[in-house]
């Protein structure tokens, strides 16, 4: 991680910069396609209210439904339920994975853009899912787009542990087996174990006596629908704050790579200046600062034994920490 990754999400900065040469040799205009196949459920009353905006649930299948026939699709999980006519209150998107490739977040990522744009899908209600490859698919989509998701159940899968903080303010609700041979039910209890020192709302249910197939059980439950309609995208509120208390958080910080920040009160604010700018940080529930109530980019300021602001970290794509400099 290099330095320079900091300093534009610190400063909300952006530069693009575009320098081509005149082209000397003859070029003709293709287009690249990337295809996705899903299937998609629309639940009872969609054409009816046309304005009403519906929650969506995204599910990810198994290594065994991957490939070319849409159908295989329906072997498991909420596609199954609705072929066997279950109506559920979602906009359900269950997309095919190529073989042998698996799942690729930024194809998923993309046909999620497409179906927002096209139905009538409400942002602060779209939830993802998965079992086995597509639990891991659903630990490392949420980890790179965690802005998307209002919740994400995991079920049978793993992912990588220190990317797990990303995942702070996501509900999770994840499933495994006790006696589970293909995928060891430790992968996500490690994943659980390093979401929980940032995340409260983290539930792990294991299952005893179940083998791989955690999934069945799992979407049968009811509950589990009832727990994802519960749960809206997280924003970040700003809070009344003293302008007193947050005079101890002034100063000069370092931060890891040579970055330095001056962090200074100006009337009832906190304003950071950093090479690229000047902006303000909004103080949140939990003494959490922010910059944008959309941007998953938080400040968390830490004291030390004496009781002083000892620095603090900044959450983005990456973790930092500042040091305050006396």
């Amino acid at each position: 991680m290099k330095k320079s990754a900091h300093l534009p999400a610190l400063a909300l900065f952006f530069i693009l910069f575009l320098s081509q040469s005149p082209a000397r040799a003859q070029q003709t205009a293709r287009k690249f396609i990337r295809e996705t196949d899903f299937l998609l459920s629309l639940p009872e009353g969609y054409n009816q209210d046309t304005l009403k905006r519906w929650p969506l649930l995204l599910f990810l299948h198994g290594s065994g439904e991957s490939g070319s026939d849409l159908e295989k699709v329906k072997t498991h999980g909420p596609p199954m339920l609705v072929a066997s006519g279950r109506k559920l209150p979602f906009i359900i998107v269950s997309p095919q994975a190529p073989a042998p490739v698996g799942w690729e977040p930024e194809n998923l990522y993309l046909l999620l853009q497409y179906v927002k744009n096209n139905y009538r899908a409400d942002p602060e209600r779209i939830y993802l899912t998965g079992l086995s490859m597509g639990g891991f698919g659903t630990w490392t989509l949420a980890m790179k787009h965690p802005e998307e998701f209002a919740a994400i159940i995991p079920i049978c899968g793993g992912g990588d542990t220190s990317e797990a903080w990303k995942l702070r303010n996501t509900p999770i609700w994840c499933f495994h087996g006790a006696l589970d041979n293909s995928v060891p039910v430790e992968m996500d209890q490690q994943m659980v174990n390093a979401v929980k020192p940032f995340n409260a709302s983290v539930y792990f249910t294991v299952y005893p006596d179940a083998n791989h197939n955690s999934w069945e059980r799992t979407y049968n439950n009811d509950s589990i629908y009832q727990w994802l309609l519960s749960k809206t995208l997280f924003r970040y509120r700003q809070v009344p704050v003293n302008p007193r208390d947050l005079r101890p958080l002034e100063g000069n910080y370092l931060g890891s790579f040579g970055d330095s920040v001056n962090i200074s009160l100006r009337h009832d604010s906190l304003m950071v200046k950093t090479p690229h700018g000047v902006f303000p940080l909004k103080m949140g529930a939990g003494n959490i600062f922010f910059i944008n109530e959309h941007m998953a980019i938080d400040v968390h300021f830490i004291k030390n034994q004496a009781g002083k602001t000892a620095g603090f970290w900044l959450f983005e794509q990456n973790r930092a920490y500042y040091r305050k400099l006396e």
